[in-house]
């Protein structure tokens, strides 16, 4: 077989065969490259993809056939049938569609081999139908065996390609294995299919075909064959581009911040994983630095979270301008960013933090508002402070956190006592928990006055904490772990609620107050906390009074306004604490119904000394005059202060020249006031269920 199936390409003409093998080879390759294409595609674009694959592969096939069929040399004259040429080249396209969705269906297991042996029936078919549109003058006999063999071999070879297309994850080479198989399917049908056909010349007419016109007529086939095939790769290149800067585009998305352009945090962890991997391999150092920009919030609340999105990418492409080679710096979320600084000297680690440092604490004007930022930084380094990573990034944050309460140093190193902080803020949060477990807490009151007449307007309820073993924990010490663990939620109910029963006990029946903390603020169902301790204790609404500072407010101001409204119509007042060291005073003032500001405690301890503190007081308590809103000043501890802001008009005051805060017991034995209810009712009240409101009413009609 192989002897006639030389013979016959003895019979071609050599240059026809040749193009017609190329048109074969290069066309099989974009065939499969679409058909690819098609499989990981759905819907209506695998429906494209497939269609657009069975154009080339049809072009293909035909080209390949009429190339070579033109180039046969017969020994007589022919022609070819138009009706029977168009169908073969239809027959080859329909064909290989069918083929192309079943071997990409995935409908069974041999999907497959099923379609590439339709794909093989398809080449056949287009082979002989091409071979009755071959009108020669002759007797035209035919070698079944070959044409079996043909056949066969057409089907086989095909299935073999598509099989290997379809598993080319789990193959080698497996595209050009799969080209490859095309092309046999193709040549060997073909080649076969003609060493199977035989031509007795007869000459009928006195014609003959044109050998010269015949073979430009061949390679004008093979030209368009060709242009069809690079019309096909052009579609398959043009989406491979789309598809590659697509793809680019999600990878930057998915490595990069939208907002300010830099790397984010995934990108920031890959690159610390590489960093540490080169240090351990190479014996350098990597110095991991944590920036969190400090008073960012300001930016957002007084010139809108617009402004403060324009300030970040500012100060992301100053650090972007600032870094060197072997420094990275990234947007971890928020207003936190974290750098890496591949380093050997510590020399060079310094001055890179500086020119971070630096570039943070520049000047900033946008839209005619100057702003200067600046940035708490924390630095921890590889191997010198962590052995690991995570150990490293744990590191850095407390390195960051401590920079950050140290207004003193914008930049700290890390250092072991820092975890001792830690473990102790973490001690006492536990010891805290059961503090409250066990009633070690207690809450003192400390008076508040009338300037005008001396008299007791009020008290202010302090929560208290007197350790078993370490005696008396400041508030200023353990409120902070409070709110950081939210214990703070449970302790602010237990406060408010014994508060308001302690001063519905009392007579005369003066206010009491009560600080709110932000977390307080911002986590719980306030109002329903303040109904239940009013229905409670049976305390009147306008007894309670709740303090909140600027910062509380601030941090979601639509739905603070909503709250205090609220509150107010139940009744409570509220007044604003630590007036004049927030951001916004002025504003804070206009936006919301206080019914007293309280003066805070800094300004009291400068007045007898500091002409700007005095002018700071006369200038709130006028404002306090103005819009009728009582000023209260914290922190009395000298008659001089006292007889200044007497002089000044100050409504009310509170501090240690006028008492310091105590137990209620202490206070009712200095007679004060005195306290209707036993210290067991209080209890069992503080401790009767809240979810019950029948009840809460029957107690507030009792009291």
């Amino acid at each position: 077989m192989t002897a006639v199936i030389g013979c016959m390409i003895y019979e071609h003409n050599p240059w026809l065969l040749a193009a017609a093998v190329v048109v074969c080879i290069v066309s099989s390759w974009g065939v499969m490259r679409l058909f690819s294409r098609a499989t990981t595609r759905r819907n209506l674009q695998k429906i494209v993809w497939h269609f657009l694959t069975a154009i080339l592969a049809g072009s293909a096939i035909w080209s390949t056939h009429f190339i070579a069929l033109i180039g046969f040399d017969s020994g007589a004259p022919f022609e070819f049938d138009p009706a029977f040429t168009t169908i073969s080249l239809l027959v080859a396209m329909v064909g290989a569609a069918c083929g192309f969705v079943v071997a990409a269906s995935g409908w069974f297991r041999l999907a497959p081999l099923v379609g590439g042996a339709i794909v093989g029936m398809a080449v056949s078919a287009m082979h002989y139908a091409g071979m009755i549109a071959y009108r020669v003058q002759g007797i035209v006999s035919w070698n079944e065996d070959y044409v079996v063999a043909s056949i066969a071999s057409a089907i086989l070879f095909s299935a073999g390609a598509f099989h290997v297309a379809m598993n080319r994850e789990a193959l080698k080479h497996s595209e050009a294995l799969a080209v490859a198989l095309l092309v046999l399917a193709i040549l060997t049908l073909h080649l076969t299919g003609m060493t199977a056909f035989h031509v007795e010349p007869l000459l009928i007419e006195n014609r003959f075909s044109n050998p010269a016109a015949l073979q430009a007529l061949g390679f004008a086939v093979a030209g368009v064959a060709v242009l069809i095939g690079c019309a096909g790769l052009a579609g398959y290149l043009i989406d491979e581009g789309v598809r590659a800067e697509s793809y680019k585009e999600l990878q930057k998305m998915a490595l990069h911040d939208s907002l300010t352009g830099l790397p984010n945090r995934r990108s920031f962890n890959e690159r610390l994983d590489q960093e540490i991997q080169l240090a351990k391999e190479t014996g350098g150092k990597v110095a991991l630095v944590g920036i969190d920009l400090d008073r960012f919030k300001e930016i957002n609340d007084l010139r809108g979270h617009a402004a403060g999105d324009e300030v970040l990418k500012m100060l992301a492409g100053r650090m972007m301008g600032a870094l060197q080679e072997n420094e990275f710096v990234a947007r971890l979320g928020g207003d936190e960013f974290g750098a890496i600084h591949r380093t050997h000297v510590h020399v060079d680690l310094l001055d890179f933090l500086n020119r971070i440092e630096a570039v943070l604490s520049n000047l900033i004007t946008l839209d005619g508002y100057e702003f200067v930022p600046s940035a708490s930084i924390g630095v921890a380094v590889y191997p010198d402070n962590a052995v690991d990573k995570p150990t490293l990034v744990n590191n850095a944050d407390l390195a960051m956190y401590r920079a950050k309460s140290d207004i003193a140093r914008a930049i700290c190193f890390y250092e072991p006592s820092m975890d001792e902080a830690v473990r102790a803020r973490r001690g006492l949060a536990n010891e805290l928990r059961e503090a409250m477990l066990h009633n070690q807490l207690d809450i003192h009151y400390q008076v508040q006055t009338s300037v005008a007449t001396g008299g007791i307007v009020g008290y202010e309820a302090l929560l208290r904490w007197e350790h078993p073993q370490r005696g008396f924990i400041p508030p200023s010490e353990f409120i902070p772990v409070a709110e950081e663990t939210g214990l703070i939620i449970q302790l602010g109910e237990w406060v408010l609620r014994t508060a308001c029963l302690n001063a519905a006990s009392w007579n005369p029946p003066y206010k009491v107050s009560v600080n709110v903390s932000a977390v307080q603020f911002a986590h719980v169902d306030l109002r329903k906390i303040i109904m239940e301790s009013l229905l409670l204790s049976g305390l009147p609404a306008d007894r309670l009074e709740l303090e909140l500072t600027e910062t509380t407010i601030f941090a979601n101001k639509e739905r603070s306004l909503h709250i205090l409204r609220q509150i107010k119509a139940l009744g409570v007042k509220v007044a604003l604490d630590d007036f004049g060291t927030g951001y916004s005073s002025l504003d804070t003032l206009r936006s919301f119904p206080f019914d007293k500001i309280k003066l805070d405690r800094s300004f009291i301890i400068e007045v007898e000394s500091s002409l700007q503190a005095k002018a700071i007081i006369r200038a709130v308590l006028a404002l306090g005059k103005s819009l009728a809103i009582p000023v209260l000043a914290e922190g009395i501890e000298t008659e001089g202060q006292l007889a200044l802001l007497r002089h000044e008009g100050c409504d009310e005051v509170q501090g240690y020249l006028l008492g310091r805060p105590a137990p209620l017991k202490q206070i009712i034995a200095s007679g004060q006031i005195t306290s209707f209810d036993s210290t067991t009712a209080r209890e069992a009240r503080i401790a009767a269920p809240l979810d019950d409101i029948e009840l809460l009413e029957k107690i507030a009609r009792f009291a």
